[in-house]
């Protein structure tokens, strides 16, 4: 019984929440679209013809976003391991991030360009088990900048959000040992009891270059 209760509260919640009914209003597929919209606005993420790579893509609000800002002569590739439906301006690509298959189909819907932004809203399915569920988290964190570093031109940029608690801080150290660049965000859409926090990295840092990164957070 007090699950059922817990269950109707959190739809309650859930759909009085102003992000919800704002993202309804305005046709964005999850709330999700203004975390990003913010990051977007207050530090430039996109311009006009850039190539971004979307992944833990579904239901897709990160994805129209991104296809808003690029334009028709920009290209957004989206990855999800669930089906996600069609976009306008968005080529979906259905597969897990960690196998060497799907980034192969991943490089044939960019082309012969490299992305310009790698974004990431990738969470694991909670089982209710908080060490579990963290330790996933950072495996599929860790997984996404594995790929961007990959994808990214070296200028590139690289937006991943993460779970603060058991290696948050080693996923920190390791952003900033692969970009030259590192300042966390937490924008007014997340809600205050999340203990999500979203990273961004600027410039890909080549493996074995000797250059000491931006130790910097902002």
């Amino acid at each position: 019984m007090g699950r059922r209760k817990t269950t109707h509260a959190w739809i309650r919640g859930h759909l009085n929440d102003p992000y919800v009914q704002q993202a309804q209003r305005q046709g964005y597929r999850s709330r999700a679209a203004f975390k990003l919209l913010e990051i977007a606005d207050s530090d430039r993420l996109f311009r006009r013809g850039m190539q971004v790579i979307d992944l833990g893509a579904a239901p897709g609000g990160w994805s129209q976003v991104a296809a808003r800002r690029v334009g028709p002569e920009g290209r957004v590739v989206a990855l999800d391991i669930a089906e996600m439906a069609p976009l306008p301006g968005v080529v979906f690509v259905q597969g897990d991030m960690e196998l060497d298959a799907t980034v192969e189909t991943l490089l044939r819907a960019l082309g012969t360009a490299m992305a310009d932004l790698v974004i990431s809203d990738v969470a694991p399915h909670l089982s209710g088990v908080a060490a579990a569920d963290q330790a996933r988290s950072v495996r599929l964190a860790e997984a996404a900048v594995d790929l961007a570093t990959r994808l990214l031109k070296p200028d590139g940029v690289f937006l991943v959000k993460m779970f603060q608690g058991s290696g948050f801080p080693e996923y920190l150290a390791l952003l900033r040992r692969r970009f030259a660049r590192v300042v966390t965000r937490k924008p007014k859409a997340s809600r205050d009891r999340s203990r999500e926090i979203y990273l961004l990295a600027r410039g890909v840092v080549p493996e074995d270059s000797g250059v000491v990164p931006d130790q910097g957070l902002g």
